[in-house]
């Protein structure tokens, strides 16, 4: 058998309507995408991203959504972003855009970019603050950014019939 080889868009959906992220769905998300993808690049496009086009990843309160599809399709697929204008739900139109951020081969190295990206953006906001008491609060924020592996409890891992591995 041959692995198929994903890409993973990481993007951000920009609005200027607050009820905009509230309301959004994956499946809303997913269906907007083929739409455009279906316009810019008709049936053709359509069906070469369709082949293993999900919404992996959305966090409504931040915005941030994670794409996959296909290696052979992904460049279809961030061609196809700039195009959608709103996102569709429970019978509402809200306008919005979706922002590239990041394009990797694996899901960890897209939380790791993330990672990155919302520290940039609180030292940004950080450069930026009025009072003391906002300082402190992001200054707070902007520490416990960080990925942690969890580590065994005893040291050496082991299987659940008590033999090590290697």
């Amino acid at each position: 058998m041959v692995r198929f080889k994903n890409r993973y868009v990481l993007c951000e959906v920009l609005s200027d309507d607050p009820r905009c992220r509230q309301c959004i769905e994956d499946r809303a998300v997913g269906l907007a995408v083929r739409d455009a993808i279906g316009r810019v690049h008709g049936d053709y496009g359509l069906a070469c991203c369709s082949i293993s086009f999900t919404v992996k990843y959305l966090n409504a309160y931040t915005g941030t959504v994670l794409l996959r599809c296909r290696k052979d399709s992904y460049r279809l697929l961030c061609s196809a972003l700039p195009f959608v204008r709103y996102l569709e739900s429970r019978a509402q139109r809200y306008p919005c855009a979706l922002n590239t951020l990041h394009v990797g081969g694996t899901i960890r190295t897209c939380q790791k970019f993330l990672i990155q990206y919302n520290r940039r953006q609180l030292l940004m906001l950080l450069q930026n603050c009025t009072n003391e008491e906002e300082r402190q609060c992001i200054q707070k924020s902007l520490l416990s950014c960080s990925l942690t592996e969890e580590q065994s409890q005893s040291g050496d891992e082991e299987d659940d019939d008590g033999t090590e591995t290697d």
